[in-house]
């Protein structure tokens, strides 16, 4: 269960940008903030299983309430909050790569009643699916176990996908860069405030140091990097997990002596497939992607054409810059531009393309993303339960638990409504 939620969606959406936007010189990440999560779950873990009690109560009765309700709160607040991404990740690959001629933009759905039917359409699927799986919890049997089952073998197949893009790239004439590769294990924390050197090729056509332009793109390539580095490293242990991990040990019945088996788990059930699936994934994202201008742009001579799609976060890019530089923008500027569009799901599959080709791509990527999207959803819906029976003082079974699940689900069904850029990156803000 900590695995399955820790290797979802977010993580996902996290590694394919910190490919974009770092390429190899943020590898380090992602491992230190797992190795930090699970510093953080072993000791909610030993202390769980030393003493018997439910951590909520502990909390409150033995330290302090204000912690074990902002505690709760926090945790409440992130299963909702998580679950918006999701949704919008699932209606992303739905309406891009599994389905575009139902619910694409010129699908029979979207034709007869809009974008908006598409994605309520998106939505009431999945929720409906994520209730009826969490519901069934509590009573197990054959259908929930080859449900979950499904879902792990959707996962490792993009898992082994991307893994497999690394391993062709490396055996290919192209190679990888194996220097830039061993660099970006090593930790760097000044690059949450300086563009990945990478960059420097693009902003040297900008400008020389000092140049406005040069100083104003060097800010933007900040701002985003800083973005997805706090969300990369949000997305490998959030709050709600030091939830979900004490009370998954005690219902399964686990005491004392099972102190060291759980932290055992955590480092091999956990740290090695985590750094392994997300390490792949950037490295695939960063060799497919980085410094790249985005497919389907058109450059002739000091002109560039955006494609459809990306005609709005493309003219928002230029336009922020026009609000406080004089003059039109250069080619370099607009190649900037062009590479630093936030990629749509439709784009980012092609990151597996190398191995598969493009429709395989968009069938492999699509069904292991929406499989991640109702992973993830349920196991927040859970949660939710949960800490709602907790801040209610109720057993977390039976009907308690059940209507606990919906504030999460409910609210995560609005995200595709609300939110208008890309699907994915919906993951960076929330995060």
């Amino acid at each position: 269960m900590q695995s399955a939620i820790t290797l979802g969606g977010g993580s996902l959406a996290s590694s394919l940008y910190l490919g974009v936007l770092a390429g190899f010189s943020l590898l380090w990440l992602q491992p230190l903030a797992m190795i930090l999560g699970i510093i953080m779950l072993s000791a909610i873990g030993y202390v769980t299983l030393s003493t018997g009690e439910r951590p909520f109560t502990a909390i409150r009765d033995h330290v302090n309430p204000v912690l074990a309700w902002g505690w709760a709160l926090a945790v409440a607040a992130a299963n909702i909050v998580w679950c918006l991404p999701q949704f919008s990740l699932a209606n992303g690959v739905l309406s891009q790569n599994l389905l575009p001629g139902v619910l694409g933009t010129e699908g029979i759905v979207t034709v007869a009643g809009g974008e908006t039917a598409s994605k309520a359409v998106v939505s009431v699927l999945l929720l409906v699916t994520c209730t009826a799986v969490t519901w069934s919890y509590n009573r197990g049997g054959i259908g929930l176990r080859l449900y979950e089952t499904m879902l792990k073998a959707l996962v490792a197949i993009i898992v082994l996908c991307f893994g497999g893009v690394v391993i062709m790239l490396a055996t290919s004439g192209q190679g990888l860069d194996w220097q830039a590769f061993a660099a970006g294990l090593v930790p760097d924390f000044g690059q949450f405030f300086r563009p990945a050197a990478t960059f420097t090729p693009m902003l040297d056509a900008i400008g020389p140091t000092g140049d406005p332009a040069r100083d104003y793109w060097s800010a933007q390539l900040v701002s985003k990097q800083q973005d997805v580095i706090i969300s990369a490293a949000a997305t490998a242990v959030g709050i709600n997990m030091t939830l979900l991990f004490p009370y998954s040990l005690l219902r399964k019945g686990w005491g004392r002596e099972f102190r060291g088996l759980a932290i055992f788990d955590l480092a091999t059930g956990m740290l090695i497939p985590f750094v392994l699936a997300t390490s792949c994934v950037v490295m695939a994202s960063a060799a497919q992607f980085h410094t790249k201008v985005a497919a389907d742009f058109v450059i002739d001579g000091d002109n560039v054409t955006p494609p459809a799609q990306f005609e709005k976060p493309y003219s928002d890019l230029l336009s922020g810059r026009t609000a406080y530089l004089e003059g039109e923008p250069g080619l370099g500027e607009k190649q900037l531009a062009a590479a630093l569009v936030d990629r749509k799901a439709g784009h980012l599959s092609g990151a597996l393309e190398p191995l598969t080709g493009r429709f395989v791509a968009d069938i492999v990527f699509g069904i292991g993303v929406l499989a991640m999207a109702l992973s993830t959803i349920s196991l927040l819906m859970l949660i939710s339960g949960f800490v709602m029976c907790e801040m209610f003082g109720v057993e977390p079974s039976g009907w308690a638990h059940r209507l606990g699940t919906l504030p999460a689900g409910i609210a995560g069904a609005l995200g595709p409504f609300y939110w208008t850029g890309a699907s994915f990156y919906l993951a960076v803000p929330t995060s």
